[in-house]
Protein backbone atom coordinates (compact mmCIF):
# COMPACT_ATOMS: atom_id res chain seq x y z
CA UNK A 1 0.00 0.00 0.00
CA UNK A 2 1.11 3.13 -0.93
CA UNK A 3 -1.22 5.83 0.07
CA UNK A 4 -2.85 7.15 2.63
CA UNK A 5 -6.04 6.70 3.73
CA UNK A 6 -8.62 10.26 3.87
CA UNK A 7 -8.81 11.42 7.52
CA UNK A 8 -10.50 14.44 8.78
CA UNK A 9 -7.79 16.30 11.72
CA UNK A 10 -10.98 17.08 13.79
CA UNK A 11 -11.60 13.20 14.49
CA UNK A 12 -10.93 11.31 17.76
CA UNK A 13 -8.09 8.85 17.54
CA UNK A 14 -10.82 6.01 17.75
CA UNK A 15 -12.65 7.89 14.51
CA UNK A 16 -9.77 7.65 12.46
CA UNK A 17 -8.99 4.11 14.06
CA UNK A 18 -12.70 3.48 13.02
CA UNK A 19 -12.42 4.80 9.79
CA UNK A 20 -8.60 3.34 8.91
CA UNK A 21 -10.58 -0.23 9.54
CA UNK A 22 -13.71 1.07 7.11
CA UNK A 23 -11.31 1.75 3.96
CA UNK A 24 -9.23 -1.24 5.01
CA UNK A 25 -11.89 -3.42 4.46
CA UNK A 26 -12.68 -1.70 1.34
CA UNK A 27 -9.26 -2.52 0.18
CA UNK A 28 -9.82 -6.23 1.42
CA UNK A 29 -12.86 -6.66 -0.60
CA UNK A 30 -11.14 -6.27 -3.53
CA UNK A 31 -8.11 -8.94 -2.71
CA UNK A 32 -9.87 -11.49 -0.63
CA UNK A 33 -13.28 -12.72 0.46
CA UNK A 34 -14.96 -10.14 3.57
CA UNK A 35 -17.99 -10.27 5.19
CA UNK A 36 -21.27 -8.82 4.17
CA UNK A 37 -22.29 -7.91 7.99
CA UNK A 38 -18.78 -6.73 9.30
CA UNK A 39 -18.38 -4.38 5.83
CA UNK A 40 -22.15 -3.14 6.64
CA UNK A 41 -21.21 -2.70 10.38
CA UNK A 42 -18.03 -0.58 9.74
CA UNK A 43 -19.98 1.12 7.19
CA UNK A 44 -22.55 1.98 9.36
CA UNK A 45 -19.66 3.27 11.89
CA UNK A 46 -18.06 5.49 9.00
CA UNK A 47 -21.87 6.69 8.81
CA UNK A 48 -21.81 7.83 12.35
CA UNK A 49 -18.93 10.03 11.93
CA UNK A 50 -19.55 10.88 8.38
CA UNK A 51 -22.84 11.50 8.50
CA UNK A 52 -23.20 14.16 4.77
CA UNK A 53 -23.73 13.04 1.87
CA UNK A 54 -21.15 15.15 0.19
CA UNK A 55 -18.67 14.34 2.68
CA UNK A 56 -18.63 10.75 2.18
CA UNK A 57 -18.60 11.39 -1.68
CA UNK A 58 -15.69 13.24 -1.14
CA UNK A 59 -14.01 10.62 1.56
CA UNK A 60 -14.74 8.21 -1.10
CA UNK A 61 -13.27 9.76 -4.22
CA UNK A 62 -9.91 10.80 -2.52
CA UNK A 63 -9.30 6.83 -1.56
CA UNK A 64 -10.51 5.99 -5.17
CA UNK A 65 -7.81 8.20 -6.67
CA UNK A 66 -5.71 7.11 -4.05
CA UNK A 67 -6.17 3.41 -4.02
CA UNK A 68 -8.08 3.09 -7.51
CA UNK A 69 -10.90 0.73 -5.36
CA UNK A 70 -14.43 2.09 -5.02
CA UNK A 71 -15.55 1.90 -1.33
CA UNK A 72 -19.41 3.02 -3.08
CA UNK A 73 -19.51 -0.41 -5.24
CA UNK A 74 -18.21 -2.05 -2.11
CA UNK A 75 -21.03 -0.63 -0.02
CA UNK A 76 -23.55 -1.26 -3.13
CA UNK A 77 -22.51 -4.72 -3.31
CA UNK A 78 -22.78 -5.68 0.54
CA UNK A 79 -26.09 -4.11 0.46
CA UNK A 80 -27.68 -6.22 -2.55
CA UNK A 81 -25.83 -10.04 -2.05
CA UNK A 82 -27.47 -12.15 0.21
CA UNK A 83 -24.45 -14.21 0.15
CA UNK A 84 -22.54 -13.75 4.39
CA UNK A 85 -19.25 -13.43 2.37
CA UNK A 86 -18.25 -12.23 -0.79
CA UNK A 87 -15.12 -10.75 -2.44
CA UNK A 88 -15.35 -7.91 -5.90
CA UNK A 89 -14.47 -8.80 -8.88
CA UNK A 90 -10.63 -7.06 -10.49
CA UNK A 91 -12.90 -5.70 -13.13
CA UNK A 92 -15.24 -3.61 -10.67
CA UNK A 93 -14.40 -0.75 -11.27
CA UNK A 94 -10.54 -1.48 -10.05
CA UNK A 95 -8.31 0.13 -12.54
Amino acid sequence: MNYQYPIDETWTKEEIIDVVNFFSLIEKAYEKNVSRKDLLALYKRFKEIVPGKSEEKKLFQAFEEQSSYSSYHVVKKARETEKSIFKMKESSTHK
